[in-house]
């Protein structure tokens, strides 16, 4: 069931890529060769499917990240290089501003995003107070740092923020 339910996430984000939030529970079915049928016994509707991809997304980076963390072949500075970067590749297609437009149609979705977006730096921020401890980087004041790695994050939401 597991092997299913990831297998209609994957495909999920290629129909996702190919047309945002407009693709149909056909479309996506054709994408798997699988019934729509088969799509419903796993997600009972659309917007579960939506939210299930958006927690697929962010927890596949994270296990990128704990990757990255358990690399003993990597120096402080190439994790902390490594985790600012992370994307698994299978998600470089994304066009994440389109999770933007779940405002509208999906709004407990979008909140979700945005949950998920402010949640998670404690891997980032133990590497840095990690690289500071070592002198590999210089002190940063956290916080600051925290806060300028969101406001990148939120440049994926250009209308959320238009005169940035």
């Amino acid at each position: 069931m597991m092997e299913l339910r990831e297998s209609i996430l994957e495909g999920t984000l290629k129909a996702f890529n190919q047309k945002g939030l407009k693709f149909t529970m056909d479309d996506l079915a054709g994408i798997l060769g699988m019934s729509k049928k088969t799509i419903y016994t796993v997600f009972r509707d659309k917007e579960s499917l939506f939210l299930a991809m958006v927690d697929y997304l962010f927890d596949s980076i994270k296990e990128s990240e704990r990757q990255v963390l358990e690399n003993e072949k990597l120096s402080t500075l190439e994790k902390i290089r490594a985790v600012l970067g992370v994307l698994p590749e299978s998600y470089r297609e994304v066009d994440f501003r389109q999770l933007y437009l779940l405002r509208e149609k999906y709004p407990n979705i979008y909140k979700h995003v945005e949950e998920r977006l402010e949640t998670g730096w404690e891997t980032t921020i133990s590497l840095l107070e990690q690289g500071m401890k070592e002198g590999v980087i210089r002190p940063v004041k956290i916080p600051i740092v925290k806060m300028m790695l969101e406001a990148a994050l939120e440049q994926f939401f250009p209308e959320r923020y238009p005169d940035l």
